[in-house]
C-alpha cells in the first residue's frame, strides 16, 4: 500500500470539481459529482463503474466493483477499499445516499490511477481519468534505478539507518478476532488490525525504519509462527496490534481505553481475561506449533530474554505515552500477561490493545480516516522513541 500521504493531497487539493471525466477509447463520460463539507468531493460508484467498464455487485455491507481486469470491495460507512486482498484506508467513508453508492474521489486518483498498476492515468487539475499509464511511465528507467515508491526516508530525530520492526496484524483468515459489537455492520477486529497494520508500516517507513509484516492479506497464521517467522535476528521490536472487547454483561459497553501488553505472568483478573480472549485464536490453527529451544540452549535464550522482557516494558510505556496523546479514552497503562504470540519472539515484544470493539466512542476512533490516521502515528512516533532510546544506550 502506498503512502496515505498523496491521498490526503487531493483531498486537501481538490477545489470543488463539479464533474469527473472518464476517457476512454469509447469516448468522455461525464460524472457529475457530490461535495461534502466533510468528505470532499464524492463519485457516484455506479457510473463510475460503467464509464470504466465494469460492474457493481451489491451485497451489503460490502459493495464489490470487477471487470477489465479490476476487482475492489468497498465496505459502506468505512474508509476501507480492499484491493486485490489488501485494504487501503481513503480520507473519506463510502457512503450509500438513497439508492446510490458514493465513494471518495481520492479512489480515482489514488487507487484506480495508482501508478504501480499501469491501468490508468490521473490529471488532478482537469478531473480527468484517462486509460492507460501516462507517458512518463511508458519510457523505461536506466538500469538500477529505481522507482519513488521504493525509494525510503532518511532517517531522522537521530535515529541510526538500519533498524526493522516487526508490525503483526492480529488475526485473519478464519479467526476474525473479536466481532466488534461497535464497529461497522460486517467489520471485524480482523479487518481494523489489517488496515492498521498497512497505516503503521508506511508511518515507520516515511521515518526511514524497515518493517516486515507477519500478513497484508486476510489469512490465518499460527500464533506460535507470527515472530520466529517474521521477527529474525535482524529485529529490533515486534508489535502484536489488537482490539479489546467485554463479554456481554452490564455495562459492557462502557469500558474503552487503551493498553500495551509484556510478556509476563499476568498480575490481575482483566489482564488474564486478555490474553485467553486473544490465545483463543488457537482454536483456529491447523500447523504444528514451533518447537521450542531446549538444553543449554535454552537456558542461553532465556538469560537473554530477562534483557528483551526489560526492553519490551519500556517499550510499552513510552506506547501508552504516544497514544495517550490522540486517544479520548482512558489510558489503561502498562500490563503484562502471558500472550502465546509474544511467548516465541525472543526478541522486544508488545501487544497493543488500541481500543475496545464493544465501546462505540474507541469503534469511532479505529475505523475512522482520521482516527486512524492519528493512531498510526501515534504507534510510530512511540516505536521511533524506544529506537532512538535504544540507540543511545548502545552507543
Amino acid at each position: 500500500m502506498s503512502s496515505l500521504l498523496p491521498l490526503l493531497i487531493v483531498a486537501l487539493t481538490l477545489q470543488s470539481p463539479g464533474e469527473l471525466r472518464v476517457s476512454t477509447a469509447r469516448g468522455v463520460d461525464r460524472i457529475p459529482l457530490r461535495q461534502d463539507s466533510g468528505a470532499g468531493a464524492l463519485v457516484p460508484l455506479g457510473p463510475l463503474a460503467r464509464a470504466v467498464g465494469a460492474t457493481v455487485d451489491h451485497a451489503r455491507p460490502w459493495v464489490e466493483v470487477s471487470g477489465a481486469g479490476n476487482r475492489f470491495r468497498f465496505l459502506i460507512g468505512t474508509p476501507m477499499v480492499e484491493v486485490g486482498g489488501t485494504l487501503r484506508i481513503l480520507p473519506a467513508s463510502t457512503r450509500a445516499i438513497g439508492d446510490s453508492i458514493w465513494v471518495p474521489l481520492a479512489f480515482v486518483a489514488e487507487v484506480l490511477a495508482d501508478p504501480a498498476r499501469r491501468a490508468w492515468s490521473w490529471d488532478a487539475g482537469a478531473t480527468r481519468l484517462s486509460e492507460g499509464p501516462p507517458v512518463s511511465q511508458l519510457v523505461s528507467r536506466p538500469a538500477g534505478s529505481s522507482s519513488a515508491s521504493q525509494a525510503v526516508a532518511k532517517p531522522s530525530t537521530g535515529l541510526r539507518p538500519g533498524h526493522v520492526v516487526t508490525v503483526d496484524a492480529g488475526h485473519g483468515g478464519s479467526d476474525p478476532g473479536n466481532d466488534g459489537a461497535a464497529f461497522p455492520s460486517g467489520l471485524k477486529e480482523k479487518d481494523v488490525t489489517l488496515a492498521m497494520a498497512f497505516l503503521v508500516r508506511d508511518e515507520l517507513q516515511a521515518r526511514g525504519v524497515r518493517v516486515v509484516m507477519t500478513r497484508t492479506t486476510d489469512t490465518l497464521i499460527n500464533l506460535t509462527h507470527r515472530a520466529p517467522r517474521y521477527c529474525r535476528n535482524d529485529c529490533d521490536l515486534f508489535v502484536s496490534l489488537h482490539v479489546n472487547s467485554l463479554p456481554k454483561r452490564p455495562g459492557w459497553t462502557l469500558a474503552r481505553g487503551f493498553e500495551t501488553y509484556f510478556l509476563a505472568e499476568a498480575r490481575t483478573a482483566d489482564a488474564r481475561r486478555t490474553a485467553q480472549m486473544e490465545n483463543d485464536a488457537i482454536r483456529y490453527e491447523v500447523e504444528a506449533p514451533e518447537t521450542q529451544a531446549s538444553g543449554l540452549d535454552f537456558i542461553l535464550k532465556d538469560l537473554q530474554s530477562l534483557e528483551y522482557l526489560r526492553e519490551s516494558a519500556r517499550a510499552a510505556e513510552l506506547m501508552q505515552s504516544a497514544i495517550d496523546v490522540v486517544h479520548d479514552g482512558n489510558n489503561r497503562g502498562v500490563k503484562q500477561a502471558g500472550f502465546a504470540v509474544l511467548n516465541t519472539a525472543r526478541r522486544p515484544a508488545i501487544l497493543v490493545e488500541m481500543g475496545f470493539g464493544t465501546n462505540p466512542e474507541d469503534a469511532r476512533l479505529m475505523t475512522g480516516a482520521s482516527g486512524q490516521r492519528a493512531l498510526a502515528r501515534a504507534i510510530a512516533d512511540a516505536i521511533v522513541a524506544y529506537l532512538v532510546e535504544h540507540d543511545r544506550k548502545t552507543g
